[in-house]
């Protein structure tokens, strides 16, 4: 698959290839989503709001950090969400609910993460609305749904949609898979309330967006953190198992740390051999990659705690959308 991304964000003679099946995806996506829109497929309400957190573009953008601020959000706001996902990665059948201590082999690395940090119930489901339907039975305090990375996922009717967007990479070539990195087309945002931009510069009418995270954790001791200059002299290495490594190693170089990197593919399964490099002090991580490596970890695996921090007024309208009337 790495191989491919490399020719989403250019144009290259693999496309006289790639073009064709890239239409006739680009095709079946807008007859898909006609078919939902006009109910020639069925979709279903829930009786609560929905908020789908979701991209256009395949690989990551953001979309867990945004869902968890939102759930922060809401909470503080007098809402009681619930978060769904997808689960992806994991090799769970059934909806279940995910925990802190769950198998990210069973129920996907991202829910573990925000399970973790213990702001609401998450439940994981090929089916979202199954996924919605079962939240909702177990906790029925729950009055909104946060559905991350569900946009194209139209089975579950939503109120409100936001699109996150890379600000490094935005869109590629622009073309539909496998030509290029898009889910859907660009035209696409047009529908969504809000186009939110995780890092990068935003144009008028998005939302800007940074990920913010300047201290570490241990990860076989959380309780002990440090800054990252107290990484000083030492001799670094950082892995990253996300859909774009290259934030994150370019996160730890705006706070001083200069490591030797080591990106693998999204959701990657670690073995202990991923964290073995002799000559290291310390073993830098994300959230997401520290949910798969607690097993097998060291005690010079640090983990990076990243949060979500989008410009203010993108709470509002969340707000305003999901309670006309105020609340």
């Amino acid at each position: 698959m790495r191989w491919l991304e490399r020719h989403w964000y250019r144009i290259t003679p693999l496309h006289l290839i790639l073009l064709p099946a890239s239409l006739m995806f680009h095709l079946l996506a807008g007859l898909r989503r006609t078919m939902y829109r006009y109910g020639i497929l069925a979709s279903e309400k829930l009786p609560v709001p929905v908020v789908v957190v979701g991209n256009i573009n395949v690989g990551g953008s953001g979309k867990t950090p945004l869902a968890l601020w939102l759930a922060q959000q809401l909470l503080d706001n007098g809402w009681h969400p619930g978060i769904i996902s997808r689960g992806y990665g994991g090799t769970a059948s059934s909806v279940q609910a995910a925990y802190a201590a769950s198998d990210p082999e069973a129920v996907g690395d991202e829910a573990v993460l925000m399970a973790q940090r213990k702001l609401c119930p998450v439940w994981v489901g090929r089916e979202r609305p199954a996924a919605a339907r079962a939240l909702l039975r177990a906790h029925p305090e729950c009055d909104v749904i946060l559905s991350d990375d569900g946009l194209q996922h139209y089975r579950l009717q939503r109120d409100v949609e936001i699109a996150v967007v890379d600000g490094v990479r935005r869109f590629g070539n622009g073309w539909l898979l496998p030509a290029g990195p898009l889910r859907e087309p660009v035209s696409r945002l047009a529908e969504v309330n809000a186009v939110v931009v995780n890092g990068g510069a935003a144009v008028a009418g998005e939302f800007g967006m940074r990920l913010h995270g300047d201290s570490f954790y241990n990860l076989l001791n959380p309780e002990i953190s440090v800054q990252a200059a107290d990484f000083a002299g030492q001799r670094l290495h950082a892995i990253a198992g996300i859909g774009h490594p290259e934030r994150f190693f370019a996160h730890l170089k705006n706070l001083g740390l200069n490591p030797q990197t080591h990106p693998f593919p999204d959701h990657h399964r670690y073995t202990a051999n991923d964290l073995s490099y002799a000559d290291a002090d310390a073993v830098l991580m994300t959230e997401k990659d520290a949910v798969k490596c607690s097993a097998f970890a060291n005690e010079k695996c640090w983990v990076l705690r990243v949060d979500a921090r989008p410009d203010p007024a993108l709470a509002q309208l969340i707000l305003e959308r999901i309670s006309p009337n105020g609340r």
